[in-house]
């Protein structure tokens, strides 16, 4: 082995390092990296020390299976992701006697049906904000956007004001692995952006270029933790009983156009999916749909 580091701390940087510089990946898929790792790190001691090591790993992996941690498979998959990636990065640089990474097996992806509201049960969420106040009018427009157009909730936070175009009614949108997209934005969902525009963002007035589409209170870019807040305020007032998120409109969204008979490809070009796999995953919700309807509605179901 040639040019080990000094310590697995060391060993870690030197592979974030390369990621940035290098690699140039987005700075939170990094950070995201950086977590998994520095949590490998400090728990590594206890196993085995400072040492580039498979059964080292694997032990780490295996204790995120049991209690206290008792981790779900998704975000098992994704640490598991991080350590094999760091690991190859090693075994590259020649700080390991033999392949590790290889050795690391990644746990098979779990393929979960997401949740997803019924049209009259979106409806009722949409139209629960109190449309007599500012906060109201804003988070009816933030919810009609998610709706109308499937985003992420951080690809609408994301926006500015000249990302919207009221000519083409849709939105500029970056997405992730800075992916652009356009994405049409219905009349319902523009005349709701229109009406708090004018009435109750802060602050008022045209803006400069770079200005958030979507603010707090204080005239900020409006943050993760308020659209999660003013999800569950209008599913509380809609009096829906179900867990309610920003996604679920997003699914909601994929699966009411694909009911209703839209193409897989295009559903896949305005979710803004890599592939056409991760898209797929609305066909299955539209089939149990599709039973659900059969079941409550054939008389010898």
């Amino acid at each position: 082995m040639s040019g080990e580091p000094a310590d697995l701390g060391a060993a870690i940087e030197a592979w974030l390092e390369h990621l940035r510089v290098e690699r140039l990946l987005a700075a939170a898929t990094i950070a995201a990296y950086d977590r998994d790792l520095r949590q490998y790190a400090e728990n590594a001691a206890g196993i085995g020390g400072w040492r580039l090591d498979a059964e080292v790993a694997r032990a780490w992996l295996a204790a995120l299976r049991r209690p206290p941690w008792g981790l779900r498979p998704a975000t098992l998959r994704r640490k598991t992701a991080s350590l094999r990636a760091f690991h190859a990065f090693a075994d590259a640089e020649g700080w390991t006697v033999r392949a590790i990474a290889p050795l690391i097996d990644l746990p098979r992806s779990e393929r979960r049906i997401p949740d997803v509201l019924d049209p009259e049960e979106v409806v009722r969420l949409l139209e629960a904000p109190d449309a007599g106040t500012p906060l109201g009018i804003r988070d009816r427009a933030l919810l009609e956007l998610l709706y109308a157009s499937g985003l992420r909730v951080s690809e609408a936070l994301g926006l500015d004001r000249e990302d919207l175009s009221w000519e083409r009614e849709s939105v500029r949108v970056i997405g992730k692995q800075d992916r652009e997209r356009r994405v049409p934005v219905g009349e319902i969902a523009l005349a709701a952006i229109a009406r708090y525009l004018a009435e109750a963002r802060v602050p008022a007035g045209e803006g400069t270029p770079g200005d958030p589409l979507f603010t707090g209170s204080r005239g900020g870019r409006l943050g993760r933790a308020e659209a999660w807040r003013a999800i569950r305020r209008a599913a509380e007032s809609a009096g829906l009983e179900r867990r309610v998120s920003p996604h679920t409109l997003r699914h909601s969204f994929a699966t009411h156009l694909l009911e209703g008979g839209a193409d897989l490809r295009v559903v896949q070009e305005l979710l803004g999916h890599v592939t056409i796999a991760t898209t797929e995953i609305y066909t299955h919700v539209s089939r149990e749909r599709i039973r659900q309807v059969y079941a409550q509605a054939h008389p010898r179901a």
